[in-house]
């Protein structure tokens, strides 16, 4: 019997869960708190397995074959010399050319922009859950896809006496993606066709090539994505979210970096980086922001509440799995809700939950180990 399905989160957990619910003829309403489309607010990432098997079943293989190669990876050290290379053909694509592509198959009635789950409710076999904007629902089921700061995963660990609250790691992740055409001819010389890295005690950077703003992929039309991990304390974060006016917040989108920070962050990485990497930074007028967080729920499924991609696991960016986990959450959860009868519900998310809670675990572990040098 077909359910009613309600989303927190439209970003693309969200509407991967969304589409796995709706080719079994579930009903889906997502409710995204952001105003306006998340294209472009994403960077580059690298292509796993079970994002292409979600491509693969929604007829998107194209998708999954239209990206930026990387043909071999480079290791620099602080000069910017090479201290090893290895040969590994990798492709990247752009988060933002994912969601597009995701967020076409839900109707615009389906998709509530700027309303967030606020309150909700169990009640009997149904869910109530009231929004942002005033409006009341009603779900068979409700689905917590809200990301790191998820106010679902709150809700129902609060019922549990835990906060549901990430734990900052201390350390960042400076970020930018910048036209391969405005690269400097030092960055773009050393860095184009290639994925490089570089490691130094508390810091890691790394960058490589994604797909344009509008999925061009020919040389010339790419954008570089680039990435620098530092330490940060507490403090020192606490103080640039309030400088950025966005005390309370998980991260600072392009154009939120106060400048005294971006020209900070600048002459930092002409100090620390190699020059190739620190002519990107320099390069890039609107880097971004994320602060590294670690969390691992207990449980997936609560009554009729499910916990879904970076609502339930926070892995850390190292492990490049958060839209893969995502991917392989809403596969899962769609095939445990095939031709579903009500009596059914309940063992049908435990199944989920059983399938699913053990691998979170694993990959936010993953991604604790592949940070430890940042301690």
């Amino acid at each position: 019997m077909p359910l009613h399905i309600g989303i927190s989160g439209g970003s693309v957990g969200g509407l991967f869960a969304a589409t796995q619910l709706a080719r079994h003829g579930h009903r889906v309403t997502l409710f995204e708190r952001a105003p306006h489309g998340l294209e472009g607010r994403g960077a580059g990432l690298v292509i796993q397995q079970s994002v292409l098997d979600l491509l693969q079943r929604e007829g998107l293989q194209d998708l999954g074959g239209h990206g930026v190669w990387a043909e071999q990876r480079l290791y620099l050290d602080d000069r910017g010399n090479v201290i090893g290379r290895e040969p590994r053909r990798q492709m990247q694509v752009s988060w933002d050319g994912l969601f597009a592509a995701f967020r076409r198959r839900i109707d615009d009635a389906d998709y509530h922009a700027g309303v967030r789950v606020q309150d909700i409710e169990e009640d009997g076999q149904q869910m109530r859950v009231r929004c942002s904007d005033g409006s009341q629902h009603r779900f068979d089921l409700l689905i917590g896809a809200d990301g790191q700061a998820s106010r679902v995963r709150r809700e129902v660990d609060a019922r549990q006496g835990a906060d549901g609250l990430p734990r900052y790691a201390g350390y960042v992740a400076w970020r930018g993606l910048l036209a391969e055409r405005a690269l400097p001819p030092v960055a773009a010389n050393q860095l184009l066709e290639r994925m490089v890295f570089h490691f130094a005690p508390q810091r890691q950077a790394l960058g490589y090539l994604v797909p344009g703003a509008q999925g061009e992929v020919a040389p010339g039309q790419r954008r570089y994505n680039w990435v620098w991990y530092r330490r940060l304390t507490p403090a020192a974060l606490a103080q640039l979210m309030a400088d950025a006016g966005r005390e309370g917040a998980l991260s600072l989108g392009p154009g939120q970096i106060p400048d005294v920070w971006a020209a900070r962050l600048r002459e930092d990485a002409a100090r620390w980086l190699p020059p190739s990497l620190a002519a990107v930074v320099e390069a890039d007028a609107r880097p971004f922001m994320q602060p590294i967080h670690d969390y691992a729920t207990p449980r997936m499924v609560h009554g009729r509440v499910i916990l879904l991609g970076d609502a339930a696991f926070i892995a850390r960016p190292h492990t490049a799995m958060g839209v893969a986990k995502a991917a392989a959450d809403a596969m899962a959860l769609g095939d445990a809700l095939a031709g579903i009868e009500p009596a059914g519900v309940t063992a049908a998310l435990l199944a989920y939950e059983r399938q699913r809670l053990q691998e979170g675990r694993t990959i936010v572990a993953y991604g604790q180990r592949l940070g430890e040098s940042m301690a």
